[in-house]
């Protein structure tokens, strides 16, 4: 089967959207597809893997992002040669592949990834609180009446769908994980490396640093938490737009003796640096669903949350981790116990470890697969008929 994924930025902008499609696109050619990634961006970006197609577009300051209306003559031409379409982006890409595939009748799969109502809080303050979701509220509804499968990655996504007046079908998918990489053998990295010692307690933080990742509120939790547990060492892994922010307020609260920021870490690496520590925190809100959690549940690491969709369909409150409301004193006791409490770190670890089994990128795959064949059977029948016929030949002459 020839899959087109269609996505508004991919490497090397680093996300988790990128990460699920560069993984999920390996998988899939594993069990026999081609998969072809549609995207914008710089034409000269030398790709480690095949099959990836960019459309020039207008570069959005240093976002990793591109802008663009439309696709090169040769991608659209290539685009519209697959059996199946899958949208990441419901906004650009969307909108092409409602253009350019819908008039072809190739079945279109979209997966909602991103807390869009919640991101244009974050990085669009100025507009009045309510006017976003309006316009999500006015947007989502009928784009995912136009494709033929919404996908949301947790129960807790749906729920946001739904609030947000999507009434189309929505079929729950999770997003897999190579569990391999985190169970597996592992070298873990050196304490001493961080200016930590074995004895300590280290909490870590492990993905982009940015504004919608809550992780001033993290640092202010451990703030609290470091004058009353010298053990407590919090070590962040990652880089992004508000690095430097935090580091300048770490000086500022006395704690860069407590507070390691690794920067920019390969994902090859990752695992090493999950082994060495104890407890996996996370602060936000706007998760969809969190591969950084389920990777540190599958490195045994008990986890720290705030009670939100994505997070809290992922961690079980009391059983893999902790789940706090959105509230900095109890989120900050809670972190206290993780802290304090030797038994109940192992004991939820071991069972994280366990529950991230059914994150397993072979089963999710396959989950997907199964639903690409589907519609393609199902869209088989269709182009045998006249209209079809008429249509494609036109769309030939287009390009």
């Amino acid at each position: 089967m020839r899959i087109g994924m269609m996505a508004d930025v991919y490497k090397p902008h680093i996300s988790g959207v990128t990460n699920y499609i560069a993984t999920n696109k390996r998988y899939l050619e594993r069990l026999g597809h081609e998969v072809f990634v549609f995207t914008f961006g710089n034409l000269d970006y030398a790709d480690d893997e095949i099959r990836i197609i960019r459309s020039a577009g207008l570069p959005l300051v240093d976002s990793g992002y591109y802008f663009s209306f439309r696709y090169s003559p040769a991608a659209k031409a290539l685009l519209q040669t697959m059996d199946i379409v899958h949208i990441h982006h419901p906004f650009l890409s969307g909108r092409l592949a409602l253009r350019y595939c819908r008039p072809l009748r190739i079945p279109i799969i979209f997966t909602n990834h991103t807390r869009y109502d919640l991101y244009i809080q974050a990085y669009i303050p100025i507009l009045p609180e309510g006017l976003g979701e309006t316009f999500l509220q006015a947007y989502l509804p009928s784009f995912c009446r136009s494709v033929d499968l919404v996908i949301s990655p947790s129960s807790g996504m749906e729920k946001v769908l739904r609030r947000l007046n999507v009434d189309a079908p929505v079929d729950i998918v999770p997003n897999g994980v190579e569990l391999d990489r985190f169970r597996g053998p592992r070298k873990p990295r050196h304490r001493e490396e961080f200016g930590f010692s074995q004895q300590d307690i280290v909490l870590v933080y492990a993905g982009r640093l940015a504004v919608e990742k809550n992780l001033h509120f993290l640092l202010s939790s451990f703030a609290g938490i470091a004058r009353t547990y010298p053990q407590a060492k919090l070590l962040v892994v990652g880089d992004g737009p508000i690095k430097d922010a935090l580091i300048a307020r770490t000086r500022l609260e006395g704690l860069s003796d407590r507070v390691c920021f690794t920067g920019l870490v390969s994902y090859e690496e990752i695992p090493d640096y999950l082994a060495a520590c104890d407890v996996f925190l996370t602060a936000s809100i706007s998760e969809v669903h969190p591969l950084s959690v389920i990777e540190a549940m599958a490195s045994g690491l008990p986890i720290l949350g705030i009670q939100s969709p994505g997070v809290g369909d992922t961690v079980e409150d009391s059983k893999t981790g902790l789940l706090s409301e959105d509230n900095l004193a109890e989120f900050t006791a809670k972190m206290a116990r993780m802290i304090t409490e030797d038994g109940l770190r192992s004991e939820m670890g071991q069972a994280a470890r366990l529950e991230a089994e059914k994150f397993a990128i072979e089963r999710t795959t396959r989950m997907m697969a199964d639903r690409y064949q589907e519609l393609s059977e199902r869209a088989s029948d269709r182009h045998r008929s006249l209209n079809y016929l008429l249509r494609s030949q036109l769309e030939k002459w287009r390009r």
